[in-house]
C-alpha cells in the first residue's frame, strides 16, 4: 500500500458545522425549496472512493478540492488504486464505497464475465480521452503508408497503415504486441475496433472465464498493462504500442519514445469513457448518499467544462498533485486544455479531447451500455447469442438515469444548475439517436444491437458461438 496515496481533507469542526446546518435546515423548513428536503440527509457520510491515476478521474478530484462533496454533507477520502481489478474488488468487498471505473466493468460484473457482482452506475464521468500510441520504430515503418500533407500526417490515421508492419513481423516470425488496460476497458474495444476497421483481426476470447487475452485467430497479440506502466513497457520493447487514457499517450511524446497515431475521438466521436460505479446494495441502502454523490460529481463535471474550459488550467494544477495523477503539468495540459500532440512538435487543436459535461456527457445512457455489450459479444466475452431484449434489459440493470435525474433536479431546484443544462427528462428514452460517427462509418442504433453486430466483417455474428 506504500505507493497508494490517501487524500483526506476533513476536520471535526467542518463536519459538525455542516451536520448542524443540515439538521437545522431540515427541521425549520429553511431548506424546503432545496434538494436537501427532498433527498434527505446522507445515510452514510464518511466515504472512501477509489480511482486510477488518469486525467478522467478529474470529477472526483474537483468535487473534493472545490468542496462539492462537503456541500452535500459527505466526508470523502480519495484513494488511488494499483490497477482496475484491485479497484473493482475493493468496491465489491466494501473496502471502497464507490470508484472511478471503466464503463465495461459494471456491465461485465453484472453478467458474470470475470468478477460476478451487482454494480450500477448513476453517472458517466466523461467522453473521449484515449489514444493509440506506437513505438518510434513502428511509426517509422507505418509512415510510408500514411497520407501526408505539408510534411505532416493526415488524421485520422487508419489501421490499414499498420497492416503492412504486422505482416512484416509475421514474416520474420515475430509477434506484434499491443497493450491495453483491462479486458473490459474502453481501450480494449477501441483498439479492437480500430484494428478490425483496418482489416486486422484482433482475436476473440475463449468461453473460459480465465481468458483475458482474447487471441483466438488474432493477427496481433493484445495483453493487459496498467496505464501508468504503458510508456516504460513500450520503451522496454515488451509491447509495440498501446491504447490508454491520458496522460500516458502524451507521456510517450514527452519522453520521445512513441507517437500517438489516433485519438478515440477519431475512432468514435464523443464516445463514452469512464463511469462512477457503486454496488446495487450500496445504492439501495444509501439512496440519499448516492444522490448526493451524484450531485457533487455533476457540479464537478460542469466546473471542468464551464465557460469553454476556462477552468482547465486550474484543473491541471490540481491533477498534477502526486495524490491524484502525479504527471508533469505540461504533459497534462497537452490534452486537458484542448490540444493534443502527435509527433514531437505536431500539436493540434482537439477541443473535445476531454469532455466532462458538454454533449450530456454525465448522463448514463442505455445506448452507451448496449454498445459495450455489443463489443463483448463481438469479441466472444459473451459467448452465446443474445436477443435485442437481453441487451436492453441488461443495460437497464446497470445504468441508472433515474438516480441521475433525482440529483440533477435537486441541483436545478437549488439554482446551482439550469434545466437547459440537462437532457429533457420528460422526453428522454435513454437511447441516443443512431449515429455513424465511427472511423469506418458503420451506423449504430442502440435499440438494434444484433443488426449492428451483423454489419462487421471481423468478429462474431449474431448466431455464432466461440
Amino acid at each position: 500500500m506504500s505507493n497508494i496515496h490517501v487524500t483526506e481533507r476533513r476536520t471535526f469542526l467542518k463536519k459538525a458545522t455542516l451536520a448542524l446546518a443540515l439538521t437545522l435546515g431540515m427541521g425549520t423548513g429553511l431548506l424546503s425549496t432545496s434538494a436537501y428536503a427532498e433527498i434527505g440527509k446522507p445515510e452514510k457520510a464518511d466515504l472512501k472512493l477509489g480511482f486510477i491515476k488518469l486525467t478522467d478521474m478529474a470529477p472526483l478530484a474537483i468535487a473534493y478540492e472545490k468542496g462539492f462533496f462537503e456541500d452535500e454533507g459527505l466526508f470523502v477520502k480519495l484513494e488511488a488504486q494499483a490497477n482496475w481489478k484491485v479497484l473493482l474488488d475493493g468496491v465489491v468487498d466494501g473496502q471502497l464505497d464507490g470508484a472511478h471505473m471503466l464503463a465495461g466493468q459494471p456491465l461485465a460484473a453484472t453478467i458474470g464475465f470475470g468478477t460476478k457482482a451487482d454494480i450500477i452506475t448513476p453517472f458517466s464521468m466523461d467522453l473521449n480521452g484515449n489514444g493509440i500510441t506506437v513505438s518510434n520504430a513502428v511509426w517509422e515503418k507505418m509512415k510510408p503508408h500514411v497520407e501526408m500533407k505539408d510534411g505532416k500526417p493526415v488524421h485520422p490515421i487508419k489501421a490499414e497503415a499498420l497492416k503492412p508492419v504486422i505482416e512484416e513481423y509475421k514474416k520474420g516470425g515475430k509477434p506484434f504486441n499491443l497493450g491495453m488496460v483491462f479486458p473490459v476497458s474502453t481501450h480494449n474495444y477501441e483498439l479492437r475496433y480500430w484494428l478490425a476497421a483496418g482489416g486486422i483481426n484482433p482475436g476473440t476470447y475463449a468461453p473460459a472465464k480465465d481468458d483475458i487475452k482474447g487471441q483466438i485467430g488474432a493477427d496481433v497479440m493484445i495483453s493487459v498493462t496498467p496505464p501508468p506502466q504503458m510508456p516504460a513497457t513500450m520503451e522496454a520493447g515488451t509491447i509495440d504500442g498501446y491504447c490508454v487514457g491520458e496522460p500516458w499517450n502524451q507521456q510517450a511524446v514527452a519522453k520521445g519514445i512513441g507517437v500517438p497515431v489516433i485519438t478515440d475521438y477519431e475512432i468514435w466521436k464523443n464516445n463514452p469513457e469512464k463511469v462512477f460505479g457503486i454496488t446495487k446494495a450500496f445504492a439501495e441502502k444509501n439512496p440519499n448518499t448516492t444522490a448526493r454523490l451524484v450531485k457533487a460529481l455533476i457540479r464537478a463535471a460542469y466546473w471542468l467544462d464551464e465557460n469553454n474550459n476556462a477552468n482547465r488550467k486550474e484543473a491541471v494544477e490540481i491533477l498534477s498533485k502526486p495524490e491524484y495523477v502525479g504527471a508533469d503539468k505540461v504533459v497534462l495540459a497537452n490534452s486537458m486544455t484542448g490540444t493534443f500532440e502527435y509527433e514531437k512538435g505536431d500539436k493540434r487543436d482537439v477541443p473535445d479531447f476531454n469532455v466532462f459535461f458538454r454533449h450530456n456527457a454525465t448522463y448514463p445512457y442505455y445506448s452507451d451500455a448496449v454498445w459495450y455489450l455489443t463489443q463483448m459479444r463481438r469479441w466472444g466475452q459473451i459467448g452465446e447469442p443474445k436477443d435485442d431484449k437481453w441487451f436492453d434489459e441488461t443495460a437497464k440493470q446497470v445504468y441508472r438515469p433515474d438516480i441521475f435525474k433525482t440529483a440533477a433536479e435537486a441541483l436545478i431546484a437549488e439554482g446551482k444548475l439550469k434545466k437547459e443544462d440537462f437532457p429533457d427528462f420528460g422526453a428522454e428514452s435513454g437511447y441516443k439517436p443512431a449515429t455513424s460517427d465511427f472511423i469506418d462509418g458503420t451506423s449504430y442504433d442502440g435499440t438494434k444491437p444484433n443488426e449492428y453486430i451483423e454489419q462487421f466483417k471481423i468478429g462474431l455474428k449474431k448466431d455464432e458461438k466461440v
